[in-house]
C-alpha cells in the first residue's frame, strides 16, 4: 500500500513524493485509516517506525477540510526540546504545499521571540509541556480552538512528572477534541492514563508491546566500572568507528568522557540538559556532518534524535529504568536499516540488565575482549534472577504530579511546625 491508496490531497502527495515517501510503514498503515475517522487512538510502535508520518499526516489532511484560523487547531505535544523541533521539521515539510503553518515551541530559547511568532498565528503547534503552559500564562496563545491533539512519547512525559501538564492542556483544549496518544514503549503508567483520558478509544500496536527493532543487534561487554573509558577507546580506535552515539546517566559524566576521549585523540562533543539550545543543535549537526566521531550524551537525547543510517550506540552506563534501553537503541536500527546496541555492564548493573533482558525477551550475547576480563559472572547472574526483588519487578510509576508534591511539603512544613511549638513549650517549662 502507498500513500496515494488514501486519497490524501495534492499538495500533500507532492510533498510526500519530494521526501520519497512511498510505502507506508506498518504503523503508518494501521493508524492513518482510524485517525481519519476521528477516533481517539492508543498506539504503541517501535522507535524509528514512522509514527510522526502516522499522525501528522491525516491530521494535515483534515485540517486542510477546515476554517484556516489564527489560534492552533492542532497541538501536539513532546517531552524533550529535540523531539519537538524534530516533529515540527516534519510538518513543516509536509505542508510545504500547503497554505498550513507550523511553529516549535519549546524552552532553551527566548520567549519573546516565539510569542511574536505566535502572533502572525499557526495552524500546528509543537511544543513541550512546561514552554506551553508559560506561554498560555503569559496569553501569548490558547487552546480553545484546538480539536486534535497528540500525546506523543507519553512513556516519557509521565516519567519525567508531566502528568499534571498533560492534564491541564487536555482540559484547556476545545471539548469535541480528538486525542491521539502515541507511545514506543506501553508500561502501566501509560495504560492507566490512556484510560483516565481518551473516549472509547481505537489500540493501534504495530509491534508487541516493549520489543526492539529486528534489526538491532544487541551485544554486552562485562567491565570494571572504572575500566569503561579505556574499553570505549579501545574499541572507537581499532575497530575505526566513525559515528558513535554513546549514552551516560551523569551530566558532569558526559563532560567528563568527552575530556578523555578527546585526550585519546578521539574527537567528541556532549548533549545534555545543563547546555543550551544552540550548543545542543550544534552538538548534533557536528556529530551528524561526521565532524566529530562521538556524541556523548545523557537521557535529553534518547527522543528526538533521528540520524539516518546510525550504525551503533553504545549504553556507556545502563539505564536507571529497563524501558529506556528501548528508547536509547531505537536511534539506531531505524526504517529497516540494521544497527548495533552495545552496553557496557559492570557488576553492579547485572540486575539492571537482567531487567532489560525480561522486558525485551531475549538474552543478549556478552562478549568477553582480551585484557579486560572480569571474574565469572554466571553465579551472579544466577541469584540474582532468583531474588524475590527481580522477579516481583514492577512497570515503571510516574513522578508524583505539583499538587501532590506541594501537598507533602505541606505536610512537612506542618510537621517541623508542631515540633517546633514543643520545643518552646518544653523551654518554657524549663525557664519556669
Amino acid at each position: 500500500m502507498n500513500f496515494k491508496s488514501f486519497s490524501f490531497p495534492d499538495a500533500l502527495l507532492q510533498a510526500l513524493d519530494e521526501l520519497n515517501f512511498h510505502t507506508l510503514t506498518p504503523i503508518q498503515q494501521a493508524a492513518i485509516p482510524v485517525v481519519r475517522r476521528g477516533h481517539d487512538v492508543l498506539a504503541t510502535a517501535q522507535t524509528g517506525t514512522g509514527k510522526t508520518a502516522a499522525f501528522a499526516l491525516p491530521v494535515i489532511h483534515r485540517l486542510l477540510e477546515g476554517e484556516s484560523l489564527k489560534s492552533p487547531r492542532a497541538l501536539i505535544l513532546a517531552p524533550t526540546r529535540e523531539l519537538a523541533e524534530q516533529i515540527a521539521n516534519n510538518c513543516q515539510a509536509f505542508c510545504q504545499y500547503t497554505p498550513l503553518t507550523v511553529q516549535a515551541v519549546f524552552g532553551g530559547v527566548n520567549v519573546e521571540g516565539q510569542t511574536q511568532r505566535l502572533a502572525q498565528g499557526v495552524d500546528i503547534l509543537v511544543a513541550t509541556p512546561g514552554r506551553l503552559l508559560d506561554l498560555i500564562r503569559l496569553g501569548a496563545v490558547s487552546l480553545a480552538q484546538v480539536k486534535y491533539l497528540v500525546l506523543d512519547e507519553a512513556d516519557r512525559m509521565l516519567d519525567m512528572g508531566f502528568v499534571a501538564d498533560m492534564q491541564k492542556v487536555i482540559d484547556m483544549v476545545s471539548e469535541d477534541r480528538q486525542l491521539l496518544l502515541f507511545s514506543a514503549t506501553f508500561p502501566t503508567a501509560v495504560k492507566q492514563f490512556a484510560k483516565q483520558v481518551l473516549r472509547e478509544p481505537k489500540l493501534v500496536q504495530a509491534a508487541k508491546e516493549n520489543t526492539t527493532a529486528e534489526t538491532v543487534r544487541h551485544v554486552v561487554y562485562p567491565v570494571e566500572q572504572k575500566r569503561k573509558q579505556e574499553l570505549l577507546s579501545e574499541l572507537i580506535g581499532k575497530k575505526n568507528w566513525l559515528q558513535v552515539l554513546v549514552f551516560v546517566n551523569m551530566k558532569d559524566d558526559a563532560d567528563q568522557l568527552v575530556k578523555e576521549l578527546e585526550l585519546d585523540g578521539i574527537s567528541a562533543t556532549v548533549c545534555h540538559g545543563d547546555k543550551s539550545q544552540g550548543a545542543r543543535r550544534r552538538a548534533l549537526r557536528e556529530f551528524k556532518e561526521g565532524k566529530v566521531r562521538v556524541l556523548v550524551a545523557t537521557e535529553v537525547a534518547a527522543r528526538g534524535i533521528d540520524i539516518d543510517g546510525l550504525p551503533r550506540v553504545i549504553n556507556y552506563d545502563l539505564p536507571y529504568l529497563a524501558e529506556d534501553y528501548v528508547h536509547r537503541i531505537g536511534r539506531t536500527g531505524r526504517a529497516g536499516n540494521s544497527g548495533q546496541a552495545i552496553s557496557f555492564v559492570a557488576r553492579e548493573e547485572e540486575q539492571t540488565l537482567l531487567h532489560i533482558e525480561t522486558l525485551i525477551g531475549q538474552k543478549i550475547k556478552r562478549y568477553y575482549l582480551p585484557g579486560y576480563e572480569v571474574a565469572s559472572r554466571e553465579n551472579l547472574i544466577e541469584n540474582l534472577a532468583k531474588k524475590p526483588s527481580h522477579q516481583r519487578r514492577k512497570a515503571r510509576t510516574n513522578r508524583p504530579s505539583n499538587q501532590a508534591s506541594g501537598e507533602a511539603r505541606a505536610k512537612n512544613r506542618a510537621k517541623i511546625s508542631n515540633v517546633r511549638q514543643r520545643l518552646k513549650g518544653a523551654q518554657l517549662k524549663l525557664q519556669k
